[in-house]
């Protein structure tokens, strides 16, 4: 039974439409606020068959339209550590986050480093200031609940990054506006204060960034982890990595990063 409900939760959490179980690590995506598995699930497709890419799917979209969106960050992030935990204590794993999603995964890389001493052997970030820098602060207060949904809508359309058949359905439209909304809401309920001399991650990260986006305040990851950090600026705006040829070198880079860490 423990096994059904396992796998279960799986398949609702994680899209994987490329299943390598031979491979030597797992690269798990998280989506940016708003969105869903398409994009980062199909990565998979792109790696070699010694990486294995999912992404993770948060409630109130997708296959899990029904349920309700998450309360909070410490419920988003337990959510997803219950159902992974086991698949990551197996093997190697690496996270890759763009903008909202680059918080979830350092959120969950640090619950699963505190809870049970696991952590990634590289963390990809990308379009998001370090989470303990005074640039992420204004996101916290900014009031997602008194914006017109027009308003909230013209952001969506100024960042880019949705279909644009999306925003012709009305429903469709209606449903992106309030998961975006909802998203926003989580990612102010995070809250990181950096204990003293307390360094939580010894695995590289590297951030990456798209070179039309508003500059994101990347040095304070520094403080983060006793490995390497690197930043890669590629051509276009907070949605580069839509782009093929970024999409290319985003899976060569992350690629080696992962075969260097020396499985």
């Amino acid at each position: 039974v423990l096994f059904s409900w396992g796998f279960l939760g799986m398949e609702k959490l994680v899209a994987c439409p490329y299943k390598r179980p031979n491979a030597l690590c797992r690269l798990i995506c998280f989506p940016w606020a708003g969105g869903g598995t398409s994009q980062l699930a199909q990565w998979g497709k792109l790696f070699s068959s010694s990486i294995e890419v999912s992404s993770v799917r948060l409630p109130g979209r997708e296959s899990r339209l029904k349920e309700p969106f998450a309360k909070d960050m410490t419920t988003l992030v337990n959510e997803i550590t219950s159902v992974l935990l086991e698949e990551l204590q197996e093997k190697p794993f690496a996270f890759f986050g763009h903008s909202f999603g680059s918080y979830i995964s350092f959120a969950v890389a640090l619950h699963l480093k505190e809870k049970y001493g696991l952590e990634p052997i590289h963390l990809f970030v990308s379009g998001a200031h370090a989470p303990n820098s005074e640039a992420f602060l204004p996101i916290k207060s900014t009031s997602i609940c008194d914006r017109e949904d027009e308003e909230i809508l013209t952001y969506i359309k100024i960042l880019g990054g949705t279909p644009s058949e999306f925003l012709q359905n009305e429903d469709l439209k209606k449903h992106l506006i309030l998961t975006f909304r909802e998203d926003i809401r989580v990612l102010q309920t995070f809250s990181f204060e950096k204990a003293e001399r307390n360094i939580p991650f010894s695995c590289d990260i590297t951030c990456f960034s798209g070179s039309e986006d508003k500059p994101h305040d990347l040095e304070a990851w520094h403080d983060l982890t006793s490995g390497d950090i690197s930043f890669y600026k590629l051509p276009g705006g907070h949605f580069y990595l839509l782009e093929p040829s970024n999409e290319i070198f985003l899976t060569k880079h992350i690629t080696r990063c992962i075969e260097n860490a020396g499985l």
